[in-house]
């Protein structure tokens, strides 16, 4: 990593590392979608692959504008949360989890890139960069409207799924009448 010995640096630095996570997500969401049974959840996630290519492009000019190359720069904290999501994909043996599974992991890496957003949103503003506040304020409208419908399809149909498709039997008699003692809980 180059030295940081501006503000235009940092903002040069927030920026590479947004565009580095960008690309990260482009290539893992498809896979992802591959394995998730939710339409609704499918649909969404190619939704975000789509918001990323354009804001790939829209810091692509931004950093033409400020005469700074992209440069090569990977983003960590965002490689760590893939793997992290790759690692608990593994660990799945009830493939009803794998939909919430993927829904939280995808929230996670939304809200990082919320805050990074936002910094750089901050950082453009303080510089006079126009380009860089529209592009950082687009993607935090889309970032934060993207979170709350992911929130909104756990909380009504993926979350549900999961404790539901888990308690299929419990509670009824063979003949469908309800058993004494059983239980149902809601998923939140």
């Amino acid at each position: 990593m180059p030295a940081l010995r501006s503000p235009e640096d940092m903002l040069a630095t927030e920026l590479k590392e947004i565009y580095s996570a960008e690309r990260q997500l482009t290539r893992v969401l498809p896979r992802l979608q591959k394995k998730v049974s939710s339409e609704r959840l499918r649909e969404m996630l190619e939704q975000r692959v789509e918001q990323g290519e354009d804001l790939i492009e829209q810091i692509d000019d931004a950093l033409g504008e400020m005469e700074v190359a992209k440069g090569r720069a990977k983003n960590i904290a965002a490689e760590g949360l893939i793997e992290d999501v790759n690692h608990h994909i593994e660990e799945v043996e009830d493939e009803k989890l794998l939909d919430p599974l993927l829904l939280a992991s995808i929230q996670k890496i939304e809200h990082y890139c919320i805050a990074s957003w936002g910094a750089a949103r901050a950082m453009g503003e303080l510089l006079g960069q126009k380009s860089v506040v529209k592009a950082m304020q687009h993607a935090l409208s889309e970032g934060k409207k993207f979170d709350d419908q992911m929130t909104k399809l756990a909380e009504s149909e993926i979350n549900p799924r999961m404790v539901e498709e888990g308690e299929e039997g419990e509670g009824q008699e063979e003949d469908g009448s309800a058993k004494r003692g059983g239980r149902r809980s809601k998923a939140h």
